[in-house]
């Protein structure tokens, strides 16, 4: 919880809350646990886990499974003291195999705060391509400031090039 009560994660992630709270933790937890009994499953969400500290420094998802159109959208966040150490490199190159051989799905999409320089050169360096920005399209909750927002896909046959 202490890694997720950051004004800057806040200030890049639409739906987050600043200050983030006990009680924001525990209905976070609650919607994983839903989503994962969902049948069929709509939602992963994974911990990242630094094994040297034995803890959850951030998380990743994968969200609005598709089945018929074979996509879902991915998102992530990282505590700031982990920032710019290849952890969300190598969490998001794990994510994209399980996505593509465990899901059996064909695209990904990705999106960032356009402002969000570190995270959209992650996304570009995973490979994804830009497909456009979509201009003052979202209010983050914890600034109530409006982002411009790039958007990026993954294709399977990308991925395995």
């Amino acid at each position: 919880m202490l890694n997720a009560n950051n004004i800057n994660i806040a200030k890049f992630i639409p739906p987050f809350p600043y200050p983030y709270n006990k009680k924001d933790a525990k209905e976070f937890v609650k919607s994983c646990i839903k989503h994962s009994k969902e049948k069929p499953r709509l939602n992963y969400e994974f911990g990242i886990e630094l094994k040297s500290e034995k803890r959850i420094i951030g998380m990743i998802s994968i969200t609005h499974i598709d089945k018929f159109h074979e996509y879902a959208t991915v998102g992530y966040w990282l505590g700031e003291k982990y920032w710019k150490k290849g952890y969300m490199t190598e969490a998001l190159r794990e994510l994209i195999i399980f996505y593509f051989t465990k899901l059996k799905l064909r695209r990904i999409n990705i999106s960032a705060f356009a402002e969000n320089k570190a995270s959209n050169k992650i996304i570009i360096k995973m490979g994804f391509k830009y497909e456009g920005t979509m201009i003052k399209h979202v209010k983050d909750k914890a600034t109530k400031k409006i982002h411009d927002h790039n958007f990026y896909g993954m294709l399977k046959e990308d991925w395995n090039k």
